[in-house]
């Protein structure tokens, strides 16, 4: 190909990917369309449904061309309206936040300015608001100025990197492994044990300590456990307690728990990924011991009513982090002369990463905390009413959750579990306010978590009266006049 032909095929092809770069007048009609939806989607969520039993369809790639305002009708259909609206404050049944608008607008600016987060050298801003982030998480938690941190997608990501940490620090590896111990509660979530099986841990010996009436460990037959085990020539090795669990809501004595893994040499993780967030509130007392911990997670996307995909992971012992994740290259030799620390890439497995700080840090910066805090103690109220509510319906209550989130089941004359169970269906067929159900003291139960920041007494009275009506129809089988 001689020049001139070369130049003339830069040229079709210029005129083809141009379109992958709009001009002003194409993107404000862009931008105005997506915030006409927005604000539709948002005014419209105090009337629609929380949940929405129903497939996707027609969402296949064709490669023939939409318009952006078709797209967005076919998102609403397809998207928005299958399956739990999370946005919600309706959405009752897990543990969501409900996504502050100030954070959409800050995942708009990231993708915007495309900022690459992971490494110092390449955004020193964006590492930096990262790393600011962390600090206040730090000072929040009462976490030591030198200990260490990143932003992840979540409680399964941030767990998994503090593991790694604490599988490095006590040379868990190779035949050790199986004489290796880890103490869990059984209300432990399950990203504890998935993160154990990734990063080769499959084969430690897993504890399951006994739990006491409000489904917290006890430390007493902790100890015990210990004490058996070492006798036995085995190695503790972790013990993982939660602050606030996602079945019940409860905190675990986290003082207690940090002293008897301090005199037996273990690694004190601290699961705060729900309830983290709470020690900004009345229920602070609860939280005592949380800053003794070696690693804690916690999730800003549940507490601090961000969208799905920012969790954050503290650790104190640096070395092992940095053992466990940092790497380096001949074409990032650009970079290697900076201080690690400052590189997220550097005590993650990620190196290509959403600049997730900013959804962080600019609500933050915009509203102060006091709004923050005003939405979890309302959470704590809200999930008081809603149990007072149930008890004068004749339903029976779980023990009084330390959180925002408890459980309950109706005391039917017969066949209680399958009842409650067709309850649970009827309430799903509803829709209206989702809830969900679990197993717990192998009772089947229907669970509340109240956390979303749209969720007011309204919704909670609203919730009342569809597990009045659901009720109803489980008593007459299934006939009601409606």
């Amino acid at each position: 190909m001689n020049t001139e032909d070369l130049i003339y095929k830069l040229s079709e092809l210029g005129k083809s990917s141009q379109q992958l770069d709009p001009q002003e007048p194409e993107r404000l009609e862009m931008i105005n369309d997506v915030t006409e939806y927005a604000n539709q989607f948002i005014a419209g969520l105090s009337t629609v449904k929380a949940f929405k039993e129903k497939e996707a369809t027609s969402l296949e790639i064709t490669n023939q061309k939409r318009s952006l305002t078709d797209l967005l009708d076919l998102y609403q259909k397809e998207v928005a309206e299958t399956g739990i609206n999370a946005a919600s404050g309706k959405h009752l049944g897990y543990i969501p936040g409900g996504g502050v608008f100030a954070a959409a607008l800050a995942d708009f600016i990231a993708a915007v300015t495309n900022p690459y987060a992971g490494v110092h050298y390449a955004s020193p801003g964006a590492t930096t608001i990262e790393k600011e982030v962390i600090n206040w998480l730090k000072s929040l938690l009462s976490f030591p100025d030198n200990a260490v941190g990143c932003l992840s997608s979540g409680g399964s990501i941030s767990t998994l990197i503090a593991f790694t940490a604490a599988r490095d620090k006590h040379q868990v590896k190779n035949e050790f492994i199986k004489k290796n111990v880890v103490y869990l509660s059984e209300q432990v979530h399950h990203s504890t044990q998935k993160a154990l099986r990734i990063i080769g841990l499959e084969d430690v010996i897993i504890r399951y300590v006994p739990l006491d009436a409000h489904h917290k460990i006890q430390t007493g037959a902790l100890e015990e456990w210990i004490k058996k085990d070492i006798s036995a020539g085995l190695q503790p090795f972790l013990v993982v307690a939660t602050a606030g669990t996602t079945d019940t809501g409860a905190v675990d004595p986290l003082d207690e728990i940090a002293t008897v893994a301090k005199k037996h040499k273990m690694w004190f993780h601290i699961d705060a990924a729900y309830g983290g967030f709470f020690i900004l509130t009345s229920k602070r007392e609860l939280f005592k011991g949380i800053e003794k911990a070696d690693s804690i997670i916690i999730d800003p996307h549940k507490g601090l009513f961000l969208p799905y995909g920012v969790g954050a992971v503290l650790i104190k012992d640096s070395s092992a982090v940095l053992h466990s994740n940092y790497y380096t290259a001949n074409y990032m030799q650009d970079g290697a002369s900076e201080e690690m620390l400052k590189s997220p890439a550097n005590v993650s497995p990620e190196l290509t990463k959403h600049f997730r700080g900013l959804r962080v840090w600019l609500p933050l910066q915009m509203h102060g905390i006091e709004p923050f805090i005003a939405c979890l103690e309302e959470k704590l109220l809200l999930v008081k009413y809603f149990r007072i509510r149930l008890a004068e319906l004749g339903f029976c209550l779980g023990p009084a959750p330390d959180l925002s989130v408890s459980y309950f089941w109706y005391p039917f004359k017969s066949d209680v579990e399958k009842k409650n169970r067709q309850l649970m269906d009827e309430i799903h067929a509803d829709g209206s306010v989702f809830l969900s159900s679990s197993i717990i003291s192998e009772r089947f139960v229907i669970r509340i978590a109240i956390l979303s920041f749209r969720t007011k007494r309204e919704i909670i009275d609203e919730a009342i009266e569809m597990i009045k009506h659901c009720l109803k129809k489980v008593k007459s089988n299934g006939r009601i006049e409606n």
